[in-house]
């Protein structure tokens, strides 16, 4: 399991690539790899919680943001084992 925070370093730059950001975050659910996405407060960025890929699966993934590859945000990938979780999240256990 992983946290991914995208930390803005460059907001300004932010409108004109948050199409291609919203594309990126659409396939990250569509592969069954996103479970949620939201925003750092007070507007700092966003976060991630990812699931079902390797370390460099997620690493590459997030590389590929054009929000990362433009310098909009910096990402931080943090790397969890689930060892105890609320019955509704078993499945992050496999």
């Amino acid at each position: 399991m992983f946290v991914i925070t995208l930390r803005f370093a460059d907001k300004t730059k932010a409108p004109q690539f948050m199409e291609g950001h919203n594309a990126w975050i659409k396939r990250g659910f569509d592969d069954g790899v996103f479970l949620l996405v939201g925003s750092l407060q007070p507007n700092a960025g966003g976060a991630i919680l990812a699931h079902n890929a390797s370390p460099e699966e997620i690493e590459r993934r997030a590389q590929e943001d054009p929000f990362v590859a433009e310098g909009v945000v910096r990402a931080e990938i943090l790397v969890i084992s689930p060892g105890r979780t609320d019955e509704r999240l078993d499945f992050l256990k496999a």
